[in-house]
C-alpha cells in the first residue's frame, strides 16, 4: 500500500513538474491558444489536450539535441511526437514563439522552414520542398501570418508578415506582406490594402479569379438583355 502510495506521489511530482515547466518556458504558446482558439475553456485543458503544444514541447527538446550536433536522437524524437500528436516538425526547423497549431493532424513542417512569432497553422498544412535540392529548401513564415486547413507552402519562398493563405491554397512563390493568397496555384489578392485581422474568417476571404468570373457573368447578362 505504501509503494502504491509513493508511485502516486512521484506522479503528481512529475506531473506539477511539468505544468511548471510549461508554464516558464511554454507561456506565449500557451496564451496564443487561448487567445486564438474559441472551443479553449481554460489554461489547464490546453496544457494536459492540445497536441499543437505537446508537438512544440517534443519540437523544442529536439532542436536543442540537433543544435547540439546529437545524431539520430534528435530525429527520434520526432519521429515519437507524430506518432503521438500526428504533427510532424523536423529538428532542423527554426521556430519562433507563440506558434498555435489547431488540430494539427498532418502538419508537416521541414528542415528549413523557418516559422516567425505569433503564427497559426490549421490542420493539414505543410511547409514543405519541391524537390532534392540541399540547402534552404523550405518556406519562411513572416510574424503574424494564418495558414488556413490544408495548404501547401512549398520551396524556398517567403510568405510577408501579417498574411493569410487560405485553406487548400498551393503556394509556390512568394508572398507580399499583408496579403491574402487562395487557390490552386496561390493567387494574390489584398484585404482593401488593411492588415489582415486575426478573426480566423474563413469564409469572408476574397478569391481574385471568382470575383473576375462574377464580372464576366454581370457583363454577360448585361449584353444578353
Amino acid at each position: 500500500m505504501s509503494s502504491l502510495i509513493s508511485l502516486f506521489i512521484v506522479f503528481l511530482v512529475i506531473i506539477l513538474a511539468y505544468f511548471v515547466f510549461l508554464l516558464l518556458f511554454f507561456r506565449k504558446e500557451i496564451t496564443g491558444a487561448y487567445e486564438r482558439d474559441p472551443a479553449a475553456k481554460g489554461i489547464l485543458e490546453i496544457i494536459l489536450l492540445y497536441c499543437g503544444l505537446h508537438a512544440l514541447v517534443f519540437y523544442r527538446i529536439a532542436n536543442f539535441l540537433w543544435r547540439m550536433k546529437i545524431p539520430i536522437i534528435p530525429r527520434a524524437i520526432s519521429q515519437f511526437a507524430r506518432f503521438v500528436t500526428g504533427i510532424e516538425i523536423h529538428p532542423g526547423a527554426t521556430i519562433g514563439r507563440g506558434l498555435f497549431i489547431d488540430h494539427g493532424m498532418g502538419v508537416v513542417i521541414g528542415e528549413t522552414a523557418i516559422v516567425g512569432d505569433n503564427v497559426t497553422l490549421y490542420q493539414g498544412v505543410t511547409l514543405g520542398g519541391t524537390g532534392k535540392e540541399k540547402g534552404k529548401r523550405h518556406p519562411t513564415v513572416g510574424n503574424n501570418v494564418v495558414i488556413g486547413t490544408g495548404a501547401k507552402v512549398l520551396g524556398n519562398i517567403t510568405i510577408g508578415d501579417d498574411s493569410y493563405v487560405g485553406a487548400n491554397a498551393v503556394v509556390i512563390r512568394d508572398v507580399p506582406p499583408n496579403s491574402t493568397v487562395v487557390g490552386v496555384p496561390g493567387r494574390l489578392t489584398r484585404q482593401d490594402g488593411k492588415k489582415i485581422e486575426e478573426t480566423l474568417d474563413h469564409i469572408h476571404v476574397l478569391d481574385p479569379l471568382y470575383q473576375r468570373i462574377e464580372e464576366l457573368k454581370k457583363r454577360i447578362d448585361e449584353l444578353e438583355k
